[in-house]
C-alpha cells in the first residue's frame, strides 16, 4: 500500500516517514522541566489563583497541583487506584458486524499484533490516568518486527507538557515556543504517533472536566485539618514541663536547664544542675473529635466523587446494611462500565487502527476496523436463567444458543471436544392393570412363560429363600466339597442328592403354578 493512501482516523493521508521518530524527541525542554509542587504552601487564594489561570490557557500549574494531591493523600489515592485497577481486564479484538472471512482473518492477526506488544496492561493503566486529570497522553514509538510496523514503546507523557487551543474544536497541543501557519501556538500532536484518551468526568471545555478540579478544595480543607490536628496533639498531647532555677543562677546554667527540659520531652530522659528543679503540669485538655470530623467529611465526599458512593470504600464508618453497600455497588460497575466504553473508543482509534491501517489490515477505514473491547466476565445468574429459558423457549421465544453461553460464561464447544449430556430420565414400572397394559403395548404377543416369569420368581423366593439361606451359610464357611456334602446330610439327615434334586423340583413346579394361576386371575380381571 502507498504511504500516502494510509488515511487516519480523521480520515486524512498520513506519511509513515512522520512516524518514524516520537515527537517529544525533538523538544528537549520538556524533558528537562522540573515540578513546581504547588501544593507547598497552598491557601486558599493560591489554589484560586491556579484554577482561574487553567482557565485561561495555562495548565502547568493545575496539573502539577493534580500529581501532588494523588501523591500527598492517601485517601485519594486509594480510591482513584481502585477505579483504575477496575479497568485492568482481559480484553478481545473483534471483527466488525456482518464481517467477511477477509475481516475476520484480520481480527485474529491483529489480536496477534496488540498481544505482542509489551507490558500492555500497563499501557491500560497509564490511559486510565485521565479518569482524574481529563486527559491523558501516550507517545507511540514505533519500529519493524518480522515484517510488521508495531509500537516499541508506549509511552506515559504529562499533563504539564501540553495546552489546549480554543478553536471551531479544543485541540490538544504539545507546549512550545512555535506557531504554525494559522498563528497557532504548540505543536500539534502527530498522528499515529500518540494515544490521546480524554474522559470528561462533566460536559464543558477540557480544563475544567476533570475529575480532580472537584476535589482541589477538599484536599485543601482537610490538608489543613491534618495539619491542626497535629499541632494540637504537640500542644495538648504532651505535658507542660517547668524549670526552676535558684536566684543567683547564671546565664549558662539557665540554658543548661532549658535544654534539659528540651530533651526530656523528646527523649524522656536528661540532667540539670543540683539545686534546680523541674516540675511537670499536667497536659491541657482538649477535643481533637473536630479535626476527625473535618477529615472524615472531607474523604466521605472525595469517596462520592470518585466511586459514586462511601459503602464500599470504607470511608463511611458508621454501620451500613448489605443492602446499601450492594447499591453502592452498582454504581461503581456503572462508572467502571462508562469508563470501559469511552476506553475501548480511544484504544480502537489510536492504537489498533493505527497497527491495522499501517499493516495493511483495515483497507476501508476505520468504518470497518476491528474492535478492542475489554471483557468483564461478568455473566447472568445461572440458576435464574436456566429457569427462565425453558419458559421462554416454550412459549416461542427464538434464543440464539451462542447468546445463551456468552450470558452464562459457558463457551461453544469446539468440534471434536467431549460435552456434558443430559442423564435420561429413570420412568418408575407400572404395577397391576397398568403392569398388564404396558406389556401388552411393549410386547404385543408375550408367551405363557414370559408371562409368569415374575409371578414365578417372587413365589419361589418364598418358598426357597429359607433353605437357600442355610444352604449358602454352609458353603461360605465350609473349606472343600467334602464338606459341603456332609453338611447337606446334617440339614436333612437321610436325605440322598436324588432326593433333594425331588424337592427342588417339587418347591419349582409348586410356585410356577401359582404364578400361573395368578396371571389367569389378574387377565381375567382385565377382559372383563
Amino acid at each position: 500500500m502507498a504511504k500516502s493512501m494510509i488515511l487516519g482516523a480523521d480520515g486524512q493521508p498520513i506519511d509513515l516517514d512522520t512516524v518514524n521518530t516520537p515527537q517529544t524527541s525533538q523538544l528537549g525542554h520538556l524533558q528537562r522541566e522540573l515540578q513546581t509542587h504547588p501544593t507547598r504552601g497552598l491557601t486558599p487564594s493560591k489554589l484560586a489563583q491556579i484554577l482561574d489561570a487553567a482557565e485561561q490557557g495555562d495548565l502547568t500549574a493545575q496539573f502539577d497541583l493534580f500529581e501532588d494531591m494523588e501523591e500527598k493523600d492517601g485517601h485519594i489515592a486509594s480510591e482513584m487506584g481502585k477505579r483504575r485497577r477496575a479497568l485492568i481486564l482481559d480484553w478481545e479484538i473483534t471483527a466488525p458486524d456482518n464481517p467477511s472471512a477477509q475481516e475476520k482473518r484480520n481480527a485474529e492477526q491483529l489480536g496477534e499484533l496488540v498481544q505482542s506488544i509489551p507490558d500492555f496492561e500497563d499501557v491500560i493503566f497509564d490511559a486510565t490516568d485521565a479518569i482524574g486529570k481529563g486527559f491523558a497522553c501516550l507517545e507511540i514509538e514505533w519500529h519493524r518486527d518480522d515484517g510488521f510496523w508495531l509500537p516499541k514503546t508506549i509511552t506515559h507523557r504529562p499533563q504539564s507538557w501540553f495546552q489546549l487551543h480554543r478553536g471551531y474544536r479544543q485541540e490538544l497541543r504539545l507546549r512550545s515556543n512555535t506557531t504554525d501557519e494559522q498563528g497557532i501556538q504548540g505543536a500539534p500532536l502527530t498522528p499515529f504517533g500518540w494515544i490521546t484518551h480524554i474522559h470528561k468526568a462533566k460536559s464543558g471545555y477540557l480544563e475544567r472536566t476533570a475529575l480532580f478540579r472537584q476535589l482541589v478544595w477538599t484536599y485543601l480543607f482537610k490538608n489543613y485539618s491534618v495539619g491542626d490536628l497535629a499541632e494540637f496533639l504537640e500542644i495538648y498531647g504532651i505535658p507542660v514541663r517547668l524549670g526552676k532555677y535558684p536566684p543567683n543562677a547564671s546565664g549558662k546554667e539557665k540554658a543548661t536547664l532549658l535544654q534539659a527540659l528540651i530533651g526530656i520531652g523528646h527523649n524522656a530522659a536528661g540532667i540539670i544542675p543540683e539545686g534546680m528543679l523541674i516540675d511537670f503540669k499536667e497536659a491541657a485538655t482538649g477535643d481533637p473529635k473536630a479535626f476527625e470530623l473535618m477529615i472524615s467529611w472531607c474523604e466521605r465526599n472525595q469517596s462520592k466523587v470518585i466511586l459514586g458512593g462511601t459503602l464500599t470504600s470504607g470511608a463511611d464508618g458508621a454501620a451500613s446494611t448489605n443492602a446499601l453497600g450492594n447499591v453502592h455497588n452498582e454504581v461503581r460497575k456503572d462508572l467502571r462500565d462508562g469508563d470501559i466504553r469511552q476506553l475501548n473508543s480511544t484504544i480502537t482509534r489510536d492504537l489498533v487502527y493505527a497497527i491495522a491501517a499501517m499493516n495493511g489490515l483495515a483497507p476501508d477505514g476505520i468504518k470497518r476496523c476491528p474492535r478492542f473491547g475489554l471483557i468483564t466476565g461478568e455473566t447472568e445468574d445461572i440458576q435464574v436463567l436456566s429457569e427462565a429459558l425453558p419458559k421462554l423457549v416454550g412459549i416461542g421465544v427464538q434464543v440464539p444458543q451462542d447468546w445463551a453461553n456468552q450470558k452464562l460464561g459457558i463457551p461453544m464447544p469446539q468440534p471434536g471436544q467431549v460435552v456434558l449430556g443430559m442423564t435420561p430420565a429413570v420412568q418408575p414400572l407400572p404395577t397391576g392393570t397398568a403392569a398388564l397394559t404396558a406389556r401388552r403395548i411393549t410386547y404385543p404377543d408375550p408367551t405363557p412363560a414370559q408371562a409368569m416369569q415374575p409371578q414365578l420368581a417372587s413365589q419361589v423366593e418364598k418358598a426357597t429363600s429359607p433353605w437357600f439361606a442355610q444352604i449358602r451359610k454352609l458353603v461360605e464357611s465350609a473349606a472343600s466339597l467334602e464338606e459341603i456334602r456332609d453338611g447337606l446330610e446334617q440339614l436333612i439327615p437321610g436325605m440322598t442328592l436324588d432326593q433333594y434334586a425331588q424337592a427342588m423340583a417339587d418347591a419349582m413346579a409348586a410356585a410356577q403354578l401359582a404364578g400361573r394361576y395368578e396371571v389367569l386371575l389378574e387377565a381375567g380381571g382385565a377382559n372383563g
